[in-house]
């Protein structure tokens, strides 16, 4: 067992991966603290997936851009339940597929489709149009965009600046966990300083915290606590700028969007960024 993280508490507010994330702080010698933040569900208003549908069996569509791994299956099952799976993927099939990062890939591969360009890492918006000017002309072209979550209007007005028709295709979305129970008492364990270290993997889950946040009407001392007291890691850009958003700067970055990389970094450099931030050494191996 490593022990970077021996005598600190860390707060982690994954969801689906939140088992995994706990596993890798105690392998660090770490206290784990698991807050989940986030469920998933299916957008209740299917409309734009079915239209696009259409659209898609109908030859309406050049260039489809994948976001996620979860947004790409259920894109695919969702069009399935309307028209016969061997038609969806036949269309599919004669359209550009452009994927944001492996995960749509692996998606698209399950099903025997290939990508026509695969985003490289961060895997940003910025990436894609980065990625669609050096490779694939998307000018006059009729361009779908399966999104998650919040609509992200930067990517596609960027689509639309380079001349795209651009379609949005919301599949899933992200909502607060049915027990908020937890990450009520994380907030209250970060403002209380009995937190050393909290861990963000993705931008829904800084702004949940904050929504949780202003519910109990502690935003403003998350804040603080996690500016001054709490040392702060982010996955990845997209997750960074979210902090940023509600005025957070991280302390410290994965060298690649991963779990492990995360946590690695945590482990190395936590301890030195908690001195700095408190001022003396705040690691302790009891709790009261």
């Amino acid at each position: 067992m490593q022990h970077g993280l021996s005598g600190l508490r860390v707060v982690s507010f994954e969801s689906r991966r939140s088992a995994e994330m706990g596993a890798l702080i105690r392998k660090y010698g770490g206290e784990a603290v698991l807050a989940p933040s986030m469920r998933e569900v299916a957008a209740v208003d299917q409309h734009e997936v079915l239209s696009f549908g259409e659209a898609l069996l109908a030859g309406g569509c050049d260039v489809l851009i994948l976001l996620t791994g979860v947004g790409t299956r259920l894109l695919i099952a969702t069009l399935s339940t309307r028209w016969p799976k061997d038609s969806v993927m036949a269309a599919l099939g004669r359209v550009h597929l452009v994927c944001r990062g492996p995960k749509p890939v692996a998606a698209l591969k399950e099903v025997g489709l290939a990508a026509t360009l695969t985003v490289p890492q961060p895997n940003t918006w910025r990436d894609v149009l980065t990625e669609l000017d050096l490779k694939l002309s998307i000018a006059d072209k009729r361009v779908a965009v399966q999104e998650y979550g919040a609509r992200n209007s930067e990517l596609l007005t960027g689509l639309e600046q380079r001349g795209a028709r651009v379609t949005a295709v919301r599949v899933y979305g992200w909502t607060l966990p049915e027990d908020t129970g937890p990450l009520r008492a994380a907030i209250a364990a970060v403002v209380a300083g009995e937190v050393e270290a909290a861990l963000f993997t993705s931008s829904n889950q800084v702004d949940n915290l904050f929504l949780v946040a202003r519910e109990i009407g502690r935003a403003d001392a998350l804040r603080d606590a996690l500016r001054d007291r709490t040392v702060v890691a982010s996955i990845g850009p997209i997750t960074t700028e979210a902090l940023r958003a509600h005025g957070v700067e991280p302390d410290l970055h994965a060298e690649h969007p991963k779990m492990g990389h995360l946590l690695a970094a945590v482990a190395s450099h936590a301890a030195d960024l908690l001195r700095r931030k408190r001022g003396a050494p705040e690691a302790r191996t009891g709790r009261g």
